[in-house]
């Protein structure tokens, strides 16, 4: 990887993201949990949520992450609570698409995630940006379809 390579991957908002991740603290007794590893680079996070007439009320995260895995986590630790499954789930797939098949980056709710656009040339980071998404989803999906009635 060249050096003009590196520096457009880690830019400065990057490093700024990854250096302020929001709610970097696990929840005390969260309705759902969920920790997530990428194989290929030994990144983890783990998510705790809360919900809350279906929408994210409380929302924690330990994230041992490259800093594009960070920042990702960052922009959606910024934005998670009051989203629902849905909107999480389409900012995931739509993160996915940019990452994947060179689709425009989210906008609306999860803009903000264009500072990751660099990123889609190295293949062997997507599992690490995805990872914050994914355990959201799981640690929603786990709390289970009768308790998050309650919620």
């Amino acid at each position: 990887m060249a050096d003009a390579d590196l520096i457009s991957l880690y830019s400065k908002r990057i490093l700024a993201l990854a250096a302020d991740v929001p709610h970097a603290e696990r929840l005390a007794e969260p309705h759902g949990s969920a920790m997530k590893r990428s194989p290929l680079c030994g990144s983890t996070v783990t998510v705790d949520v809360e919900m809350a007439h279906g929408k994210v009320a409380a929302y924690g995260q330990d994230v041992k992450a490259c800093a594009l895995g960070q920042a990702s986590a960052a922009i959606l630790g910024a934005k998670v609570i009051g989203a629902s499954r849905d909107e999480v789930a389409q900012g995931r797939d739509a993160l996915h698409a940019m990452l994947k098949q060179g689709a425009d980056a989210p906008a609306g709710m999860w803009d903000g995630l264009e500072v990751l656009t660099p990123a889609r040339d190295y293949k062997n980071r997507h599992a690490s940006i995805l990872l914050a998404w994914d355990g959201v989803l799981e640690a929603i999906d786990g709390i289970g379809a009768a308790a998050q009635a309650k919620c």
